[in-house]
């Protein structure tokens, strides 16, 4: 292999795309030290440009993008230190490594103080070289493409809609973006903490009733005669304690959207006034005789399949037909791992703003620890740990002291001996709901938000949980 000492010409060890492979300028005045170093990288999926003088390595600086820069410390004119500053200025994602001799060690550690990612003495040990290398790759490829994520949170930002990059939410995405301006219903299914809500607002945004209200309402969380008075309002004298009369929310979302979420609780006699209300376009106030016409979008959503609802008679069929036009399903967190820093980011640049704090990065072991995390929560519980660190940061960096324990030591999921039946994702939630409501004393609101759920959705968890374990 030849070098391309000055002449513009790069060397690389394999034929492979020139975009994914990393790319090292070696910049030393000694050509002897420049081809030492391409014989090292000759069997690495690297591409390396050699430079002879600090001068045609900055030239290359200004023309060529690198990953990873290695220059010598002492050379005449334009010294490593000087490449180091214009590295540090003009190329932030790129690393930069030492080269010296010992009789130079104590410069290159000064160097390392002044932004140096490392640094090699010569003469050269193969594997120490190779390995500082490898390390210096990725630390830059992570760099680049935390500033990549930071520059999406910063785009998204202006812009309210879901954070994702996977293909299979970006596709999900796509959807309701084009069901959006068809005023059609649609029903949204996902587990707890999903985001149903946020892409129900989306939908909302990207529809002809975007400058209209988007209003929302837990079907859940309220007992029939109160769900009745929030959706359909009442009138004056309607009941003990209903001193004036009140719009209820299909009245106030008129021309806009109404977010029905977990629809899927309410009780068959509210289902069947839902029903009226969707079939006829009109609501009832509570103690009213007159019927008020109404112009609303419903999206509904719940955090399981409507359709085994309907199978097991706990929905009306009719009312799933009618709110089912479309109905689109958002995948756990578990299942889209690659949104993980993305979401991580959005979230630490929202709560650091929140709360007046500097903070602004990852430690990468942090980021990993995430990454591998199940989150059974969902990006609500994501949102939660983020906030939790935040507010326990010391520094510029979320470190991983500032984890729960469950993070910082073992996954909660151990997998059965082999031989064993492997247990179900619901078994896995039943057993890490009890570990929280052990590890809380009981205490449900602490473990609603541990678990980043709220404390309906936990309620109504435990109460399934009560009922299973009544059946068997």
């Amino acid at each position: 292999m030849n070098a391309a000492r000055g002449s513009g010409r790069d060397s690389g060890a394999t034929p492979a795309r020139s975009e994914d492979r990393a790319r090292l300028l070696v910049i030393d005045d000694e050509p002897i030290a420049g081809r030492q170093l391409q014989q090292i990288f000759r069997h690495m999926d690297y591409t390396v440009v050699i430079r002879e003088s600090g001068a045609a390595g900055l030239a290359a600086l200004e023309h060529e993008p690198f990953d990873v820069i290695l220059t010598d410390l002492r050379m005449p004119e334009i010294s490593g230190m000087d490449v180091l500053r214009h590295a540090r200025e003009r190329i932030p994602d790129a690393v930069v490594i030492m080269i010296t001799g010992h009789a130079t060690l104590d410069s290159a550690i000064d160097a390392m103080k002044a932004g140096a990612f490392h640094y090699i003495a010569k003469p050269f040990r193969i594997d120490e070289v190779r390995e500082v290398v490898r390390q210096a790759v990725e630390f830059s490829r992570l760099r680049r493409d935390n500033r990549v994520l930071r520059q999406r949170v910063e785009d998204s930002s202006r812009t309210p809609t879901l954070i994702a990059q996977d293909p299979a939410m970006q596709r999900l995405l796509d959807t309701a973006r084009q069901v959006a301006p068809t005023d059609c219903n649609v029903v949204l299914t996902g587990e707890s903490g999903t985001g149903k809500e946020v892409l129900a607002r989306l939908i909302h945004n990207h529809s002809t009733r975007a400058q209209a209200p988007f209003l929302a309402i837990n079907c859940g969380a309220l007992h029939d005669d109160l769900l009745a008075s929030e959706l359909f309002g009442h009138e004056r004298g309607a009941f003990t304690g209903a001193s004036q009369q009140k719009v209820g929310l299909f009245e106030a979302a008129s021309g806009g959207t109404l977010f029905l979420d977990e629809i899927a609780e309410t009780s068959p006699a509210m289902q069947v006034q839902l029903l009226r209300v969707l079939q006829e376009r009109e609501v009832l106030r509570v103690g009213g005789r007159k019927t008020i016409p109404i112009d609303v979008r419903v999206i509904a959503a719940s955090n399981r399949r409507l359709d085994l609802a309907v199978s097991r008679g706990e929905m009306r069929d009719d009312l799933y037909f009618r709110l089912n036009v479309v109905n689109l399903t958002l995948p756990p967190l578990r299942e889209r791992r690659d949104d993980i820093p993305l979401l991580a980011y959005y979230f630490l640049k929202r709560h650091a703003l929140t709360m007046g704090k500097k903070v602004d990065d990852f430690e990468p072991e942090v980021l990993e620890r995430l990454a591998n995390y199940d989150f059974p929560g969902n990006v609500r519980e994501l949102s939660n740990l983020v906030e939790r660190a935040v507010a326990l940061s010391r520094g510029s960096r979320i470190a991983l002291a500032e984890l729960p324990a469950t993070l910082r030591t073992t996954s909660i999921a151990v997998l059965p001996a082999a031989g064993e039946p492997l247990p179900t994702l619901e078994q896995h939630e039943t057993a890490y709901i009890r570990q929280v409501l052990e590890r809380t004393q009981g205490n449900r609101t602490q473990a609603a938000e541990i678990l980043g759920i709220d404390r309906v959705s936990l309620w109504r968890k435990l109460k399934r949980l009560e009922g299973d374990s009544g059946s068997d």
